[in-house]
Formats: C-alpha cells, sequence, structure tokens
C-alpha cells in the first residue's frame, strides 16, 4: 500500500509502522487516520509479523490533531449550523470522532501486541492514541498530557484512569498538566524511559525479544491482560469520553476558544490557555 503520512516494514518478527509527518509533528488529520487504521489491519493479518511497534521521524511523536483543520472545521460547522438554524448534532459528532477513535482503539484490539515508541510530545489526541498500545517506551525528552482538559476537549478513549490509577488521573487531567517522561515511567501512564538516542535500538529491541515467543502465546497473554479492563467498564467509559468531547468543543467556552483561533490563528490560541500554566509551549 502508498502511504503519505507514515510507512511500514517488517524485519525479524516485528510489523514497524513509522510516522512520517514530522515537519508537522506528526499531528493527527483524517488522512493519517484512515492510513494508521489500514496499517494496523495489515500488521494484524501479516503472517511474518507477531508484534506491532508505532513510532515516528522527527521532534515530536504526535503533538495532538492539527488545530488548523479541526477548528476550521468546527468554525465552518458553527457557520452553518447559524445559516441553517440548526442546532449541534451531538450525535453526528459521536459518529465523526468515532472514527478517530475506532482507528486508535486497534493498537488495544489487535490480536498482536502493540507496542509505541515515543520521542517529544505526545499530547492532546496523540494520548489519546498511544495510551492504546499495549507498551509505551518513551525517550528523556519525551512529554505527555492533555492540555485540551483545560478548554475545548476530553480523553475520548478514556485510557488515564486505567493505566495510571484514579488519582493520578484526576491529578493531571483536572489541571491539563504536563507530564514528563520521568514522572510518566513513575506513576504507570507508561512502561519505561531511555535515552534519546537509544529510543529506536531499545524499542525494537523489546519487540524483537516479545516476537520469539509463538504468535498464539501473545495472543492469549493480550487478551487475558486486556478482558481485566474491560470488565473493568473500558467500553462505556470510553463511550463517555468520546461524547464529552463533543460537549466540550461545543460549551461557550469552547466555541470561544474557536474564535479566538480564527481571529489570532490557532498557535496564538493555544499559548493564551497554556500561558497561566507555565508549560507545553509557554514554558519559560
Amino acid at each position: 500500500m502508498a502511504f503519505h503520512c507514515l510507512r511500514t516494514e517488517t524485519r525479524n518478527g516485528v510489523y514497524i509502522i513509522t510516522l512520517t509527518r514530522a515537519k508537522e509533528y506528526n499531528t493527527i488529520t483524517p488522512e493519517l487516520r484512515d492510513e494508521l487504521s489500514q496499517s494496523i489491519d495489515a500488521a494484524d493479518e501479516d503472517r511474518d509479523a507477531r508484534v506491532i511497534l508505532v513510532r515516528a521521524e522527527g521532534p515530536a511523536f504526535c503533538a495532538g490533531y492539527g488545530l488548523d483543520w479541526s477548528t476550521s472545521a468546527q468554525s465552518s460547522e458553527t457557520q452553518n449550523s447559524q445559516h441553517s438554524q440548526r442546532a449541534w448534532d451531538s450525535v453526528a459528532d459521536l459518529r465523526m470522532m468515532g472514527r478517530f477513535v475506532d482507528t486508535y482503539m486497534k493498537l488495544w484490539y489487535a490480536k498482536k501486541p502493540t507496542i509505541a515508541a515515543v520521542q517529544g510530545w505526545c499530547i492532546g489526541g496523540g494520548t489519546d492514541m498511544v495510551l492504546c498500545a499495549d507498551l509505551i517506551v518513551a525517550a528523556e525528552n519525551a512529554v505527555f498530557g492533555y492540555p485540551p482538559a483545560r478548554v475545548w476537549g476530553t480523553p475520548t478513549t478514556a485510557m488515564w484512569v486505567y493505566r495510571m490509577g484514579l488519582e493520578q488521573a484526576k491529578r493531571y487531567l483536572l489541571t491539563g498538566d504536563e507530564i514528563r517522561a520521568e514522572e510518566a515511567a513513575r506513576i504507570g501512564l507508561i512502561l519505561e524511559t531511555v535515552s534519546t538516542d537509544d529510543l529506536d535500538q531499545h524499542s525494537v529491541g523489546l519487540a524483537e525479544r516479545m516476537a520469539r515467543l509463538p504468535v498464539n502465546q501473545l495472543m492469549m497473554m493480550k487478551m487475558l491482560c486486556n478482558q481485566t479492563v474491560e470488565n473493568m467498564g473500558l467500553a462505556s467509559s470510553r463511550m463517555l469520553g468520546t461524547l464529552f468531547d463533543g460537549v466540550a468543543r461545543h460549551t461557550q467556552e469552547g466555541l470561544d476558544f474557536v474564535d479566538r483561533a480564527e481571529e489570532v490563528g490557532f498557535r496564538q490560541a493555544v499559548r493564551e490557555r497554556d500561558d497561566p500554566f507555565k508549560d507545553y509551549g509557554s514554558r519559560s
């Protein structure tokens, strides 16, 4: 398959998916979503692959959704609603966001184990994606967080509580604060950190080590572990997270954020959101 946002290869039992939108910090677009969905499906069907590894080129694994197209899309939606006098359709919004969520959850529901190797920013929608992987290895320079918790979003895949527990999830979702890699490993959000220079070699080595097991054993071990989380209500939490994400984008504060992004540009709107907290791009 010919991809524009990523590339794939299989070696030593590992199907490697590499995001290639480095100049755009691998921000999420509909095209990236669709290509990621196709590549995970292909990995799960590849008889030469036993483990799936997702990594990224450039300074960031994924800096969230491409706010240029997403804020513009919501602005157009609002203008059309005003023109047609139709209210925001929460079910249509749920279906739209559900296409993104379904793609991220393929990392969780893939029959084979999935590993994510993260460097630099992994924030907002990037965490919706990466927290669905079975294991996350991060470079020392990685930064996680969900700044849209401050305005304009909620975690759609709702993996936070399941990965690091109730108290820590509340700590970071009720502030939107950033989480440096070392702290993310300490609180259980990710598996471990390694030096930035060693990330690729370490993550590939871990994937190849897992790939020594028979694929049926890997599939059974993954299913056994994941079923515990399913029994805790992941499906209903995910549905609520995706629905609330649409609600958050259509509160007065959410609409004001989009209007401000249209007025001054999304980068400035994000700076104004984060400046009081002195983190992410607003860190001194």
